[in-house]
């Protein structure tokens, strides 16, 4: 039983980091609203609110094609990471086979490496078979790194599911694609969306990969661009921090839409063997 003065206390914590999360992002946004050419005056208001900063930073810096490109690339991850993860998650989590152990610990390396320290062969790798400048030298690494993740994640909630409904399944014929799709799937929900919020923002949020990998702006993923967008505008801050907002505000739209099940999932993925 929580007594008041913990329950008070915990309150009291979700607040100070409420503050100290949302007070930058207020900062960002007014920033936005100012005057071009003036000075930012951090989280005061200003007199003026500039909503044209945000069509004059869409128009030059070609966010346009940037958010394009960054749409074209998250949604292929997203669709290809989450399949291939229920149907790994599936087989590791319901099911035995030999070798089973190693296989799952070699997924799980794909968690430990960073990105860093394998992109300068990635890059040669692709260079070799001319996939640079495009949007496969995006999308592959962007899978093989995800679904390590999601493989990890989908089996902890396949190992929690009930085993009455899946041999009940079973014993009324179902085949294993129709337990994992028709019986499990669907009440997998949170913890799929769960994966699919996570899996968005690694993929949308990425730059490093996509410096390495492109050169061609017409395959300039949003943060990329924001990158150059920066060096060509650093003393207009209002004009940055609408730049900003933009290439930031798919990200927040995404989570306020799934934010329920983002936290359901949460709370089911912390489940053990």
């Amino acid at each position: 039983m929580i007594s008041r003065t913990e329950r008070t206390l915990s309150y009291l914590i979700l607040a100070v980091f409420s503050v100290v999360i949302v007070l930058p992002l207020m900062g960002l946004l007014l920033t936005a609203l100012q005057e071009p050419t003036g000075v930012s005056s951090g989280l005061g208001v200003p007199t003026e609110l500039h909503f044209a900063n945000f069509s004059r930073a869409w128009t030059q810096g070609n966010f346009a094609s940037y958010i394009r490109s960054s749409v074209i690339v998250t949604t292929a991850v997203v669709a290809v990471t989450s399949f291939v993860s229920i149907l790994s998650g599936y087989a590791f989590g319901t099911m035995r086979f030999a070798g089973q152990k190693p296989l799952f610990y070699l997924f799980v390396v794909g968690i430990i490496v960073p990105l860093e320290a394998i992109i300068v062969p990635l890059y040669y790798d692709f260079r070799a078979l001319s996939l640079t400048d495009s949007y496969w030298a995006l999308i592959l690494p962007h899978i093989g790194l995800s679904v390590g993740f999601g493989t990890f994640w989908m089996r902890a909630f396949f190992l929690s599911a009930p085993r009455a409904l899946i041999e009940a399944a079973r014993i009324d014929g179902a085949s294993s694609w129709d337990i994992a799709w028709k019986v499990l799937v669907p009440l997998g929900r949170p913890a799929i969306l769960t994966m699919v919020v996570l899996v968005f923002m690694w993929t949308w949020n990425d730059f490093l990969l996509a410096l390495v990998m492109v050169s061609d702006e017409a395959v300039r993923t949003a943060p990329l661009g924001l990158g150059y967008f920066q060096g060509r505008y650093t003393s207009e801050l209002s004009l940055l921090a609408a730049a900003s907002v933009i290439v930031a505000t798919p990200v927040v739209v995404v989570y306020i839409i799934l934010q329920r099940h983002f936290i359901r999932g949460m709370l089911a993925g912390s489940l053990k063997e």
